[in-house]
């Protein structure tokens, strides 16, 4: 397989895949697989224990991205600081929705799910999945604000949680 344009990611750059979040380049390695010879990138997401091969003609098609600017880290910081936007659809509807987002890789959009199913200690209990929904987009958000900082998960976390009970108070 010849090489049609030069790729814009490197090995140990960190990138972001849509359905998977913020990971490493360990290599661009060339494998035979079905008799075509690919030219692969060799993506490791960390806490995920997971590797994954990415085929280097497709990752801008599937939307892998380099990682954001410290410009839209501020913007989806700021995100958080919003009311809640929750439409009135049936629960189902939403969730799919909040999946949607939280699988596109845009962190505006996943610091929008995070600000729309946040809930401080006075408001209701939140449903197992709008949870799991919820754990998702917090861990989409705080990894790549992690990557983009340079600090680790916790101290991005921390950074999160500030601006969300600043939001409270």
């Amino acid at each position: 397989m010849t090489k049609t344009k030069k790729t814009e990611f490197r090995p140990n750059d960190f990138v972001v895949y849509p359905a998977h979040g913020v990971g490493r380049i360990l290599s661009i390695e060339e494998q035979e697989i079905a008799g075509l010879k690919l030219e692969l990138f060799v993506i490791s997401f960390e806490k995920d224990k997971m590797t994954l091969r990415v085929p280097t003609h497709k990752a801008t098609e599937i939307g892998m991205r380099q990682l954001s600017t410290p410009d839209v880290v501020v913007k989806a910081l700021e995100t958080l600081k919003g009311k809640a936007k929750v439409k009135r659809a049936m629960w189902s509807r939403r969730a799919q929705e909040y999946e949607q987002k939280i699988n596109s890789g845009d962190l505006m959009a996943i610091a929008e799910v995070v600000r729309d199913l946040h809930r401080t200690d006075d408001q209701r209990e939140q449903s197992y999945s709008e949870r799991q929904l919820y754990e998702a987009a917090l861990e989409r958000l705080t990894r790549e604000v992690a990557a983009v900082s340079g600090v680790d998960e916790a101290g991005a976390a921390k950074q999160v949680d500030d601006v969300l009970l600043s939001r409270a108070a």
